[in-house]
């Protein structure tokens, strides 16, 4: 009998060395699923005794079993089938629990396993985190909710400044949070965001702009700062509650620019026209447009235009949004002693006897009769209006001054703007126009053979994107001002008071060889630096622009 115990165990009859080894190395990596499953369970604070009892159990159960079954390919799936079994329901009950880029065993979750842990946190250090008190934001602890906060306002600032977005709208839905981007004066949807995600980056947001964490109903409001290759990029954050979560907008803070009069993208005769008010003693001026049109930057501009050495130039402002070099900017605040209004804000300056007076925002009657009434006594004012052209913004000076001749006689003229996007030069498409629409637009077919628009994404065999890397896939890349301007002199001024309405005034203006702002942005359509879909989706309503869509695609 021992010599045929003997000769088997030489054959291999009773063990064979090698499936002897697969064994225990499964059987020894089981180990290492148990001690997780217990750290992971007690970590999520969900019965880590009860799972970690059930993993090990059962990793047990099959060792056994696969030991004593004879067919070794057999007893290989039972122990495979018993272990994984309860190893799954335990991943499938945790996931359950946290939040979805939390989640273990996903597709993402694998796809980070492959790429390597120090590599990841190197490329979260490629912009700093500055808190609202000027502290650096260190990388937190991989896998905390600390990091998961980090990495979420890692992603979503990349993906941001990467698109050149300016304005973030984060707002909740049953389940995601919607999110919007403002790229060059035009809202872009993008993905949407688990609910999960956002309460880490409202948190995070939170802590950078020194909000309070617990409050989620009030509206809260602050800044932080990023540093990326050595530029500072300030932001600020603005949370209020609603009763589906919190709703987040976060606002790039720039500082405006001061543009010359002649980088405008006035015509040669509207720049002709603005820079005579550089040898005006008085009068009034009205910029006007709607909100988000560029109206400050042309309102300082012209303000910049005069010589600010040889006039005492100032302003009132609710919020300048830029420094004026040697001109005195005031800010109206509740909070000024004996100040009660922005009128009387601005009848303080008037009688500090400045030459030239820039009002910004004048919206209500008592301001707009002191903006007259210091015009007509020898200064030169600049008024901003919130209005759709320039009829319009007549109308609506006449009615807050309330005397037509009164709000007339010192008007030395109006502007009306919008701004374009311009076409992304790398990508846009010429096509041939329909001729029923150049027809519409009293575009000449010989001067319009060829138009274009925003080119599309291109796509390769395999349906792999080829975004325009200028753009960033929006098609446009920058904006362009355009003007509708009149000058009015003394001729004008009285066939305007002669007249019995608006509608009168409007062939006057004509007369005068004033082009309305469809004008001015057909003649950037034709030469192609904008479309017509832009065109349309600024200065007409939902319903035209549709159809125009429509028009321009066939």
């Amino acid at each position: 009998m021992p010599e045929l115990i003997l000769a088997a165990a030489i054959n291999g009859g009773y063990i064979s060395p090698i499936k002897f080894l697969v064994y225990l190395v499964l059987v020894y990596l089981g180990l290492p699923l148990v001690a997780w499953v217990h750290r992971d369970a007690e970590a999520l604070q969900t019965r880590h005794i009860f799972w970690t009892a059930v993993v090990f159990g059962t990793w047990a159960a099959g060792s056994l079993v696969w030991l004593v079954v004879p067919v070794f390919i057999i007893g290989l799936l039972i122990y495979l089938l018993v272990a994984g079994a309860a190893a799954l329901g335990y991943v499938m009950h945790r996931n359950a629990l946290v939040p979805e880029f939390q989640r273990v065993g996903t597709a993402q979750h694998i796809k980070g396993l492959i790429s390597r842990e120090d590599k990841k946190l190197i490329t979260l250090k490629s912009f700093l985190f500055i808190t609202a008190n000027n502290n650096e934001v260190p990388t937190p602890e991989p896998k905390t909710p600390e990091f998961f906060g980090y990495k979420a306002a890692y992603d979503l600032f990349s993906d941001v400044m990467w698109r050149r977005a300016y304005d973030i709208i984060l707002s909740p839905g049953p389940e995601n949070y919607s999110v919007i981007y403002y790229v060059d004066g035009a809202a872009l949807k993008q993905q949407s965001i688990t609910k999960d995600q956002v309460e880490y980056l409202i948190r995070f947001l939170k802590g950078l702009s020194n909000l309070d964490f617990n409050e989620k109903r009030k509206p809260q409001k602050g800044k932080f700062t990023i540093f990326r290759e050595q530029k500072r990029i300030d932001w600020e954050v603005s949370t209020a509650g609603s009763t589906v979560g919190e709703q987040v907008r976060i606002k790039l803070l720039t500082q405006l620019s001061i543009t010359k009069l002649g980088d405008l993208g006035l015509t040669t005769d509207q720049l002709e026209q603005l820079t005579s008010l550089r040898g005006a003693d008085s009068g009034l001026f009205i910029v006007s447009g709607p909100r988000n049109s560029g109206m400050t930057t042309t309102f300082y501009s012209l303000l910049r235009n005069h010589d600010a050495f040889l006039n005492s130039v100032c302003t009132v402002e609710r919020q300048p949004t830029s420094n004026l070099p040697n001109i005195v900017q005031n800010v109206f605040k509740l909070s000024d002693s004996g100040i009660t209004t922005f009128a009387k804000k601005l009848q303080t300056i008037v009688r500090l006897d400045p030459d030239i007076v820039g009002v910004a925002d004048c919206e209500d009657a008592e301001t707009a009769q002191i903006a007259c009434a210091a015009a007509r006594d020898g200064k030169l004012i600049y008024v901003t209006l919130d209005a759709d052209n320039v009829f319009k913004a007549l109308a609506k000076w006449i009615k807050l001054v309330g005397d037509k001749n009164t709000a007339i006689a010192p008007l030395l003229g109006i502007t009306n703007q919008r701004l374009l996007r311009k076409l992304c030069d790398q990508c846009r498409q010429a096509y041939e126009p329909n001729k029923d629409l150049l027809k519409k637009f009293n575009i000449p077919a010989e001067k319009a053979k060829v138009l274009y628009r925003a080119g599309k994404v291109i796509y390769d065999k395999r349906g792999k994107a080829f975004p325009c890397d200028a753009c960033q896939e929006t098609g446009y890349l920058g904006r362009m001002c355009i003007f509708e301007a009149i000058m009015i002199n003394e001729q004008l001024r009285n066939e305007m008071k002669s007249a019995k309405t608006i509608a009168e005034i409007v062939p006057q203006f004509r007369r005068a060889k004033m082009l309305y702002l469809q004008e001015q942005a057909l003649r950037r359509v034709v030469t192609g630096i904008t479309s017509i879909n832009e065109m349309v989706r600024v200065l007409a309503s939902s319903k035209d622009q549709k159809t125009e869509d429509n028009e321009e695609n066939t």
